[in-house]
């Protein structure tokens, strides 16, 4: 899908995803619009899907959520219609994408306690052979993109 945005568009996504609760004024005046000019441009950004919505980032270790892990997932073809609703009805799944290589699905999860984590596996193991690496240390979190025009083709 092909959108329409030119370099003020850019600097006012790249001010949301930094600060999703930046006051309308603020981001006015840091690329040199009205007000009124920059709530237009957000609501059609909003419009066209190139703003998806607005999080809160929460800290999992002030919840106990201590344990952070990758797993991949051999699924088949066939179980992904009962493999899709199960995953997403787990509250421990950050994540969970489909995914090229010798493991059909990536998942990220978070879990208070490595045997919850564990239970977690087994459950999983009945759509197939899972590989889990438990995160030590988190070097760069999740992050906004470059929202830059793409090249013309």
């Amino acid at each position: 899908m092909k959108h329409e945005i030119d370099k003020l568009d850019e600097e006012i996504l790249a001010l949301l995803q930094a600060d999703a609760r930046m006051p309308v004024k603020t981001i006015s005046s840091k690329v040199y619009l009205s007000s009124p000019a920059v709530s237009a441009r957000i609501d059609r950004l909003e419009k066209e899907g190139l703003i998806l919505g607005y999080h809160a980032e929460v800290d999992p270790l002030c919840f106990g959520y201590n344990i952070k892990a990758f797993i991949n997932l051999e699924v088949e073809p066939p179980q992904k219609q009962e493999f899709y609703p199960f995953i997403k009805s787990c509250p421990n799944v950050i994540e969970c994408n489909c995914v090229t290589g010798d493991f059909a699905m990536l998942i990220e999860v978070q879990f208070r306690r490595t045997v919850d984590l564990d239970l977690f596996i087994g459950q999983l193991q009945r759509f197939g052979r899972t590989r889990t690496q438990i995160v030590f240390s988190t070097a760069v979190e999740h992050r906004g993109i470059v929202c830059d025009a793409p090249e013309p083709e």
